[in-house]
């Protein structure tokens, strides 16, 4: 589910934080950042800390699929080929990134994170669903789609 003007979306670059627009229809075919000239779409999470949480999350117009993990977190060290097998299939009509919940503690208390790993699902600046606990790459696409297509239902 994704919100288009009529000259496109929002997108922004995982490398310099540009908020770009692009067409709907080339979002597959690769596009680049017209500040940075790098991919805008990699096929890897994103690390965010909180100025470009805010920016992916408030200024682009696709949806985020955030992990809030921590480096000392078996399950979430365990979780992570899986999340990024997950990012490769999402991409590009979802941007799937990562927050670091202890180098950005601030935004694990702004979302009330409780147990990591947790996915966080953002579509139009605000959160509309949850999962904490591990899963695999299959399940988190699987649970991404849904929950995009209950969003789109309602």
């Amino acid at each position: 589910m994704t919100t288009a003007t009529a000259d496109g979306l929002h997108v922004v670059c995982p490398h310099c934080q540009t908020t770009n627009r692009v067409r709907t229809a080339q979002l597959g075919s690769a596009p680049d950042c017209g500040q940075c000239h790098q991919p805008l779409f990699t096929g890897h999470p994103v690390a965010l800390d909180a100025a470009a949480f805010d920016r992916h999350v408030g200024r682009g117009q696709l949806p985020v699929l955030v992990d809030f993990w921590a480096p000392w977190c078996g399950p979430c060290r365990q979780m992570a080929p899986a999340f990024e097998q997950a990012a490769r299939t999402l991409e590009p009509q979802v941007r799937v990134a990562k927050v670091d919940t202890e180098a950005q503690p601030g935004l694990g208390a702004r979302f009330n994170i409780r147990s990591i790993p947790t996915l966080a699902l953002f579509v139009g600046g605000r959160e509309i669903a949850r999962q904490p606990g591990a899963m695999g790459g299959a399940d988190i696409v699987r649970w991404t789609q849904q929950a995009l297509g209950r969003a789109a239902a309602a």
